[in-house]
């Protein structure tokens, strides 16, 4: 006499968050136990035709064949695929991508989103509302359920204004004007940017050619932070800085909702702590007094695994368009074959 099949399990789901520091990877049951993961510190290159679909397979399908061996899910319904830069360099991802998961792992449905999307949804889950996402850069998203604003991510020559490379260029520019003797300098900034840089009369040589010179500004932050009690010049920047957060928020968050909405604000960047996150609340209260300021429930790769669990369960609540939150039902679109470097 055989015994009565059990229940049958959710269905899987494949969540990725790819961004300047890596790649990290989930797989697991839209319901059940917390998904696996795996982690690479390889960030997905970005080239001529902008983010590099082979490489980021080249990555993901070591990763995802070891999580499939622990987890038992191997045909996950619904992938999630969260990337860095892919309003305006994910034309590749968008026209490869979902046809190379369907074809590696079977995947149903391929959702392409935003970093901020997924940063959005990791933080305040589905309802309306607006969440900053705050390191080296800054953006803001926004959302009343029916369409997505964002303000600024503009890069740190043009915007992110208020991050974490504003904030270190912000230093630095006090503490050359301290050197040169100009009014706004820091005598305490400038002795902090020569204890990090050496003598700051080098410091353009050592900037300019750097190609990761948002990390290498954004560095300098935690010094501008930790002057701020002692140095009115610091603390004053910081001040700035809140504003500039707000203002994104402000410009992103939907009024007319039926009810409070909720604002979050994430990323490395609140690790300042008192400095900034004092001056912060203050103009979020001032600028945002309609809203709710919440703390943010979970990253960009729950943010991930939520969005690929709605899909998997039906129940998917955040808008969807071609540039902040893509769906590809069954990989019909992209079916041309993605290669990697090895030809695989």
């Amino acid at each position: 006499m055989t015994s009565p099949a059990g229940p049958k399990p959710s269905p899987g789901v494949l969540a990725v968050d790819s961004g300047g520091s890596g790649l990290r990877v989930a797989l697991g049951r839209a319901e059940g136990s917390a998904p696996a993961v795996r982690s690479s510190r390889v960030p997905v290159r970005t080239g001529a035709r902008g983010i590099d679909p082979g490489h980021l397979m080249e990555q993901l399908v070591p990763m995802v064949r070891a999580l499939a061996a622990e987890t038992g899910v191997s045909r996950p319904v619904a992938a999630v695929v969260g990337a860095a830069g892919l309003a305006t360099l994910g034309d590749a991802l968008r026209a490869e991508l979902p046809g190379a998961l369907a074809r590696e792992f079977g995947v149903g449905t391929t959702a392409l989103a935003a970093d901020a999307v997924t940063a959005y949804a990791g933080a305040l889950g589905t309802g309306p509302g607006a969440v900053v996402a705050a390191g080296t850069g800054l953006i803001a998203l926004g959302t009343d359920l029916t369409a997505w604003h964002r303000a600024d991510g503009w890069g740190h020559l043009l915007g992110d204004c208020g991050g974490g490379a504003w904030i270190g260029r912000a230093g630095l520019e006090a503490a050359l004007r301290a050197h040169d003797g100009r009014s706004g300098g820091s005598a305490a900034l400038l002795a902090c940017a020569e204890e990090q840089f050496g003598p700051i009369a080098g410091l353009p040589g050592l900037l300019y050619p750097r190609t990761d010179r948002p990390a290498v500004l954004a560095s300098f932050a935690p010094r501008v932070a930790a002057s701020a009690a002692a140095d009115p010049v610091a603390a004053d920047i910081l001040r700035t800085a809140a504003r500039h957060i707000a203002d994104s928020a402000a410009a992103v968050c939907p009024r007319d909702v039926g009810h409070r909405p909720r604002v979050a604000v994430t990323g490395g960047l609140v690790e300042l702590g008192e400095p900034l996150l004092v001056p912060l609340a203050e103009e979020l209260a001032r600028r945002l007094p309609y809203a709710r300021r919440v703390a943010a429930a979970g990253d960009p790769l729950a943010g991930a695994v939520r969005i690929a669990t709605d899909l998997a369960t039906g129940t998917l609540g955040l808008p969807v368009d071609e540039t902040m939150l893509c769906l590809t039902p069954n990989g019909s679109a992209g079916e041309r074959h993605v290669t990697t470097e090895k030809g695989d």
